[in-house]
């Protein structure tokens, strides 16, 4: 198998790690629900429940080793508290009931170890991610360590990345979407001598659908500070598999 291969029609991956398979998901925004309504007076009754079922119904389907999170399990900058601490608590423990849990940290999860650290089969890693056998992993809001950037696969979050579509009668639509590419070494030079940064790309869509997200077919700045520079190709993909070609072009 492709070491990250989607799971068909959702936000979620395989990887193959070596030793082991992991179900791999991104920017799950526990209790985003509260900051919606705190700070744009948007009222949804909360999706903690639907989320967690789904990533046990993922794992029960996919049948991994482990659930790796590639940042931003938490939502509040400030730390997790009230009820997105709860959520986040329900979550790992009813997770790591069935496989270990590793999260790479992202820029919404500061904190996060106060309510992780100390818990059986938790681990997590700085915003610098993890190279594991040939895949290297992290959220992608900072530069990631050089072993990450130089694995044959890299596969980052954060982005959100989705697109705009029109049809003929001018209707639009939004969906998320695989960006996958291959890394420019030359972007990667300067900032890490010691190592090339050649291999594939793999940028996931959120897992939580109410994040917004980056339209990467009208976009000119992308979040993560190697985007887009540092994708020497980049093709979009639905959840579905549809291969929509070159994300500039859509």
């Amino acid at each position: 198998m492709a070491r990250i291969e989607p799971v068909p029609g959702e936000p979620a991956a395989i990887a193959d790690l070596g030793d082991e398979r992991a179900l791999v998901l991104a920017d799950y925004h526990a209790g985003i629900e509260a900051a919606l309504r705190d700070e744009r007076g948007v009222s949804i009754e909360s999706q903690a429940a639907d989320r967690r079922e789904r990533v046990l119904d993922l794992l029960a389907q996919t049948g991994v080793d482990r659930l790796l999170v590639l940042g931003d399990i938490a939502h509040s900058f400030g730390g997790p508290h009230g009820a997105e601490r709860g959520e986040i608590e329900v979550l790992v423990e009813r997770v790591t009931e069935r496989v270990p849990l590793t999260l790479t940290k992202g820029n919404h999860d500061g904190g996060i170890e106060a309510i992780l650290d100390d818990r059986p089969g938790v681990t997590v890693v700085g915003a610098e991610g993890v190279r594991i056998e040939d895949v290297g992993v992290a959220h992608g809001h900072a530069w990631p360590a050089a072993d990450v950037m130089a694995a044959p696969t890299v596969c980052i979050a954060h982005e959100h990345p989705q697109v705009r579509l029109t049809d003929r009668v001018g209707g639009r639509r939004i969906e998320p979407v695989w960006l996958r590419g291959r890394l420019d070494p030359a972007v990667f030079e300067e900032r890490y001598p010691t190592v090339r940064a050649d291999g594939s790309l793999v940028v996931m869509p959120a897992f939580n659908n109410l994040v917004g997200g980056t339209w990467i077919n009208e976009a000119d700045d992308f979040l993560s500070p190697f985007l887009p520079e540092g994708l020497a190709e980049g093709e979009a993909y639905l959840l579905d598999g549809t291969r929509l070609g070159n994300y500039r072009d859509v």
